[in-house]
């Protein structure tokens, strides 16, 4: 069983995780899979350390970690725990190679080719390597009860720490200072830190969409970005908002409503059955009926969970199909040089008929008195 404070005890979905996993290695005729990206290691077996790998086999799955995590690794995780004191690459492959594995997977897009290389040499001709890409990140697109709920809980958190942030600012108020601020209050109610480093961006800093704060102040009669999520037990969120210090020109208020726009015309694809390109396109076309298709470089949204950005991707290239479960961000942009840019950005919930919106932070340009 699964507990988290405030939530109700859920059953471990772990073993069920790694069932599916090895029901789908079998169509790649793999026996086992060592899983080395992060996150998904977290997925399958709990473990929330910076260095682990994790066999996923029928008979047994293991977690490889080095002596730093021994405590750690056997109170989070619900599998068999191995502490190395070596390479823990090179060791546990040196580990697997004598259990009788013919065939076994490696994320192929998460491993180094020197990795590669040490585990053929290891294994020789007696288990062959095959590479199955993001196959376990596929897997955690579409989020269970319990997941939704914790980002749901991320969501509401970062929303919070923006409104209370964003009524202190000042003219004087640094980009710099103000992010340090949101990502302070974060942590006071109880994030383990902002899920990306936190974007705040004025003036003509604004046009461009992943500016770093600076120790620059935010100043008077300009625009104000801030982007920013929380992580929160390990679970992600993202948010965009924008605000304008003094009386908003009609340029400013234009741009703000055109984005808008696009977002709701975004918003209005979302639903399960729809493939992610079509809701990209849904954005482009209403800015393009503002002319501001070009000023549009980015694509319309990702998938979040675990990490900030994951599958489905929202893009124009995209060939994924959203279904009921999935989180995902919606953010359009319209950024021009030399005078700058807005976004906006909601976590939204896809379900079978819509998509349910998690941010509950006001979308409207939101004046800040100078």
């Amino acid at each position: 069983m699964l507990q988290l404070r405030g939530l109700p005890v859920v059953p471990d979905p772990r073993p069920s995780r790694r069932a599916r996993l090895l029901e789908t290695l079998a169509l790649s005729k793999a026996e086992a899979m060592l899983v080395s990206h992060p996150p998904n290691v977290r997925y399958l077996s709990g473990f929330t350390g910076s260095n682990a790998l994790l066999l996923v086999s029928p008979k047994k799955s293991v977690l490889y970690t080095d002596p730093r995590y021994n405590f750690q690794a056997s109170a989070e995780c619900d599998c068999a725990v191995k502490v190395l004191t070596g390479s823990t690459w090179t060791d546990a492959v040196k580990d697997i190679a004598r259990k009788p594995i013919s065939r076994i997977a490696l994320e192929a897009a998460r491993v180094t080719h020197q990795q590669w290389l040490v585990a053929s040499a290891v294994f020789g001709k007696k288990t062959k390597l095959t590479g199955v890409g993001t196959l376990v990140d596929r897997q955690r697109m579409v989020k269970s009860a319990f997941e939704i709920e914790l980002i749901r809980r991320s969501v509401l958190l970062a929303s919070k720490v923006y409104e209370k942030a964003i009524r202190k600012v000042k003219p004087e108020t640094t980009e710099l200072a103000l992010a340090a601020t949101i990502d302070f209050e974060m942590r006071k109610l109880g994030a383990s830190g902002p899920s990306f480093e936190t974007i705040v961006a004025s003036g003509e800093h604004s046009g461009l969409p992943h500016a770093r704060p600076r120790p620059v102040q935010v100043g008077r009669d300009r625009l104000l970005l801030v982007d920013m999520g929380a992580c929160l037990d390990g679970y992600a969120s993202d948010m965009t908002r924008m605000a304008y210090l003094g009386r908003p020109t009609a340029k400013a208020t234009d741009l703000h409503s055109a984005v808008l726009e696009a977002q709701l015309a975004a918003l209005g694809m979302v639903r399960a059955g729809v493939q992610a390109c079509k809701v990209d396109e849904a954005a482009r076309q209403s800015l393009k009926k503002r002319k501001l298709d070009k000023a549009f470089m980015h694509s319309t949204g990702h998938g979040l969970g675990l990490e900030i950005h994951e599958d489905p991707r929202i893009g124009r290239t995209s060939a994924d199909t959203l279904e009921a479960g999935m989180v995902i961000t919606i953010e359009p942009g319209a950024y021009l040089e030399g005078y700058g840019g807005v976004r906006i950005e909601d976590t939204i919930l896809v379900t079978e008929t819509g998509a349910e919106i998690l941010t509950p932070t006001a979308k409207e340009l939101l004046v800040l008195a100078s």
